[in-house]
């Protein structure tokens, strides 16, 4: 333990205000500024994305790039009540809880397995694009990093194939988005050519098209702005939040009350032994 015998009070007060630091947020008796703008002039001006820019990055972005990061962010906002997450959030409403708790019991599983696959192909692609250095990526580099990956993690590539759909229309979508940005000069596009040639090796390694899907088109679009991998699923979950918020008020309004996985009508599967009896 430090010894504080011999500070003054001045010292001991200095001490206290340097105990936690920020460059985030400066905040006086009738002042508010976020990395130095005033709350009044970031109001009515700025959007919500361009605040999460400026608040994890430190200054705001272009308009153009906004719009792309605002288009990541809509897409993922929701996939139906088979999501975990979002079951869980109605089923955590109809125990009783309040929507916070019911966004916060959904917001907890969104981990590695579910949730985390976004950010773990940033990881990827981050690794693929230091194995390509100052060179444009190639087939060579992918297959390099793909290797590497399966080693560590296992055969199942995140961010490409999708259990649901054939094709992510939301994949499709944004990949155009990303190429018109390309085109305008908002984004490099490296990370989307690293993207693609991950599309193209899966494929012809399977011998069957493994599309791009949400997760891996918008680690595209963190990665090609810039956000760093350790983002990627904070940045999701924002997205998803609002999706979870939406079904836990429907779940209040339409009511019910302890509400499974599945209805009483359809029986779990039980694979124990047969009935037996106790000699004691």
């Amino acid at each position: 333990m430090a010894d504080t015998s011999k500070k003054s009070p001045e010292q001991l007060v200095q001490d206290a205000s340097a105990w936690w630091s920020t460059g985030i947020i400066d905040i006086e008796p009738g002042k508010i500024q976020m990395r130095g703008y005033p709350i009044q002039d970031l109001i009515g001006r700025v959007s919500f994305p361009e605040m999460a820019w400026l608040m994890l990055r430190g200054e705001l972005p272009a308009r153009e790039q906004s719009a792309l990061l605002e288009a990541a962010m809509v897409a993922g906002v929701d996939h139906g009540p088979h999501a975990p997450s979002i079951a869980i959030s109605r089923m955590a409403v109809s125990c009783g809880l309040p929507v916070n708790g019911a966004m916060a019991s959904a917001v907890n599983v969104l981990d590695d397995v579910h949730g985390g696959a976004g950010q773990q192909c940033m990881e990827l692609m981050h690794a693929i694009d230091r194995i390509a250095g100052d060179a444009e990526p190639t087939p060579q580099h992918v297959a390099a990093g793909l290797e590497a990956f399966t080693a560590k993690h296992g055969k199942m590539i995140p961010g490409f194939g999708h259990r649901f759909h054939p094709v992510d229309p939301r994949a499709v979508r944004l990949m155009k988005m990303v190429s018109e940005a390309r085109e305008q000069g908002t984004v490099g596009g490296r990370f989307a050519t690293i993207g693609a040639l991950i599309e193209q090796q899966l494929g012809q390694r399977k011998g069957a098209p493994i599309p791009m899907n949400i997760d891996g088109v918008t680690a595209v679009i963190y990665c090609e702005l810039g956000f760093a991998p350790e983002l990627g699923r904070g940045l999701f979950i924002l997205s998803r939040s609002v999706g979870i918020l939406a079904h836990a008020w429907e779940q209040k309004q339409q009511g019910g009350r302890i509400k499974g996985p599945m209805p009483p009508s359809i029986p779990y599967r039980y694979t124990g032994p047969a009935t037996r009896k106790l000699d004691r």
